[in-house]
């Protein structure tokens, strides 16, 4: 069975916008309300990118629906309201509290049984079609937020990602990890400094397969240059290993500026 089918048996029996699992191949950059812009851009890619024969791992999306669907089930929009009745940003203990009981408050309280449902038997599929052997794959686990990269604020990096993850179980943990995420110290500041109501931002989690790193390389492409804005060249800076490393800076990467009309 590919993707696409059980894409189509586990969402389109409900519409995409109530859908708790999307895969990466039924979203575009249109569908960031849904499943944020980390994943919507993953769509995009698998969309526009296959055909030309360039490889994107394969994956799935919870939704902002589930996100929203748990937080409502459990009645923890209340709860956390109450929390952060007297949260003072420029209180470093009084928000460290905050965030810790916050994050602890989500963590404590138990997916909905139809969401764990659907992520764990999303993964299953994710390695049915990828490995077809029995094996469980091992994915990233990436935090997307319906915010991400506004004009006027960017909510990208704000919230946790976990790389090398298998098992089902073990996946499921994962996201709810991810969701807590979206009450870090860090993530409920900015949104109280940039005038965010905690509750209109929703989180998406991407569950992608991961490559083989270790056996080549990778890295981080910018589509123009970062120094002057210049259309025709993209910047890619490159390392063996994770992407991870060079996105925080641990390694020092090759650097390459390809002029594209060549």
């Amino acid at each position: 069975m590919t993707s696409s089918t059980f894409a189509s048996e586990l969402s389109r029996t409900v519409p995409k916008e109530q859908a708790l699992i999307l895969w990466f191949e039924e979203v575009g950059i249109a569908d960031i309300p849904l499943v944020g812009g980390k994943n919507a851009s993953l769509g995009e890619m698998i969309r526009q990118l296959q055909p030309k024969g360039v490889n994107v791992p394969n994956g799935f999306a919870t939704t902002a629906y589930a996100f929203r669907y748990f937080i409502e089930k459990a009645g923890l929009e209340t709860k956390l309201r109450e929390l952060f009745a007297d949260l003072d940003i420029e209180d470093m203990n009084n928000l460290r509290d905050r965030g810790r009981m916050a994050r602890a408050l989500v963590l404590s309280t138990p997916f909905p049984e139809d969401l764990q449902m659907a992520i764990a038997m999303s993964y299953q599929k994710l390695c049915d079609c990828e490995l077809s052997c029995g094996k469980e794959a091992d994915v990233a686990v990436r935090s997307s937020a319906t915010a991400e990269d506004l004009p006027d604020a960017s909510f990208a990096g704000q919230q946790e990602t976990y790389l090398n993850v298998y098992g089902a179980n073990e996946v499921v943990d994962a996201c709810h990890r991810c969701f807590a995420s979206l009450f870090t110290d860090r993530a409920i500041s900015y949104r109280t400094i940039n005038g965010f109501d905690h509750f209109d931002i929703a989180l998406s989690v991407g569950v992608q397969k991961m490559v083989r790193s270790d056996l080549a390389s990778s890295g981080v492409m910018f589509s123009i240059d970062t120094e002057t804005g210049f259309k025709n060249a993209a910047l890619i800076t490159a390392a063996y290993g994770l992407g991870e490393n060079v996105v925080q800076g641990a390694v020092n990467p090759d650097e390459y500026f390809v002029f594209k009309p060549t």
